[in-house]
């Protein structure tokens, strides 16, 4: 008799955890649909008034002003080239600091 309620508790046991499985799979299923509806039913803004870019704004694509100490602009240049080559990325992503010659 207790062997045969063992087995009854076991089956119970994995047919809760089974329904409970099913039950998140179909939840995260409705939930992918339901997200992928949303990006498609929001509209593009409207393209704002282009202004004219103040003469301290940085260029569109940049990251920003790099500090160079002793370093010329040259060597900086092919410095953060070479980087973005090994890193794989396109330099407009990279943010440079600061380039300082090791002495």
């Amino acid at each position: 008799m207790e062997l045969l309620s063992t087995l009854i508790n076991s089956v119970i046991g994995m047919a809760v955890v089974f329904a409970v499985l099913i039950l998140l799979m179909v939840i995260i299923s409705i939930m992918s649909k339901v997200m992928k509806k949303k990006p498609a039913e929001v509209q593009a803004p409207a393209p704002a008034a282009q202004a004219v870019p103040a003469a301290n704004t940085p260029a569109p694509g940049s990251c920003g002003e790099v500090k160079l100490f002793d370093v010329p602009d040259k060597i900086a240049a092919q410095l953060m080239a070479i980087t973005a080559e090994q890193l794989g990325a396109p330099l407009n992503t990279l943010r440079f600091i600061s380039i300082k010659e090791v002495k």
